[in-house]
């Protein structure tokens, strides 16, 4: 199986009645497997990507099995950094159906 990026996340954790990351649960991509789980703080995500780090979404089929979602973009709109998982510029994090942590 081929890496879908550096990392994947499965699930984000938003700030309570709003759509801003605060956390997310990320796994390494080792290619033949999606493993070491971690939740990380989405100042780390967003100071990765800067660097070259790649994140992708992830999801688990009925099987059991992982499925890609969409590549994690970092969008900036005036100064201010979001994450989202396509390139609108929207002011705000977006992750369409990833699961709340």
């Amino acid at each position: 199986m081929q890496k879908w990026a550096d990392y994947l996340i499965s699930a984000v954790k938003t700030v309570t009645g709003s759509s801003t990351v605060e956390a997310l649960e990320v796994h390494s991509d080792f290619g033949s497997m999606v493993c070491e789980t971690a939740v990380v703080k989405r100042d780390d995500v967003i100071a990765n990507l800067r660097r070259g780090v790649t994140y992708s979404t992830v999801f688990k089929t009925a099987m059991g099995k992982w499925r890609k979602g969409d590549d994690v973009h970092l969008v900036t709109i005036n100064g201010k950094d979001y994450l989202r998982t396509n390139n609108e510029l929207v002011p705000r994090d977006q992750f369409d159906e990833v699961p709340e942590l």
